[in-house]
């Protein structure tokens, strides 16, 4: 399995924006304002984003591409001078774009996750998680297998890309380790030349406890 960084995938796309060609619209300058979050990045959020739940100081909560992603996934970190770094287009095309090249390079069939930093809920630090994966199933149904006790598990799905984004995403680091994507060995995850949906990764929104609350609020 091969985790690549969603923010390399992104630069070798071009998805990289010059702030000076960012024209400011009313509703961002006012995200701008609430959250007080630079007003280019603020419209760069807002044209990413699918929709928005609210904020908090230099965060805005957004959704894009069917996943929970604070500013959209915007990063100006190692972007250069006034600069900003987007998420790919189609993450999951991506994917795919990575999964078949290795292939016709090497012959072999490996699953490709696009893996970022993302916080956890009343937790201090970040971990991986999966913006997009190909040639490997994304998650595995444990409905109807039995626990330690024998009893049958009735909701339990095991996230194997995102848990593989977070072993990733430890090994490439936050800062300069200058390590875009790492080789995964030995994992026993069944990879091939098959693609899944792109929302088989994501819970629908009236199912996500997250989404559900955060909307009631």
């Amino acid at each position: 399995v091969v985790i690549v960084s969603t923010k390399f995938a992104a630069i070798s796309e071009g998805r990289i924006i010059q702030t000076n060609t960012i024209h400011v619209s009313d509703y961002a300058q006012h995200i701008s304002n609430r959250y007080r979050i630079k007003s280019k990045t603020a419209e760069v959020i807002l044209r990413e984003s699918d929709y928005t739940l609210g904020g908090m100081n230099g965060f805005v909560l957004a959704f894009t591409n069917g996943m929970m992603a604070p500013n959209a996934g915007i990063d100006a970190s190692n972007a250069g001078h006034d600069s900003l770094i987007m998420y790919p287009a189609s993450p999951h095309k991506t994917a795919e774009t990575l999964r078949r090249r290795i292939f016709l390079d090497t012959g072999i069939l490996v699953g490709v996750i696009l893996a970022d930093s993302r916080l956890m809920p009343g937790r201090v630090g970040t971990v991986g998680v999966a913006v997009a994966c190909a040639g490997l199933s994304p998650v595995i149904d444990m409905r109807g297998r039995s626990d330690l006790d024998g009893k049958p598990l009735k909701v339990t799905f095991q996230a194997v890309a995102d848990s593989m984004a977070s072993a990733g995403n430890y090994i490439m680091g936050e800062g300069s380790q200058s390590t875009p994507y790492v080789v995964v060995r030995g994992s026993n995850i069944v990879t091939g030349g098959y693609t899944m949906p792109d929302d088989s990764m994501y819970v629908d929104p009236t199912q996500c406890i997250y989404r559900r609350s955060l909307s009631r609020s």
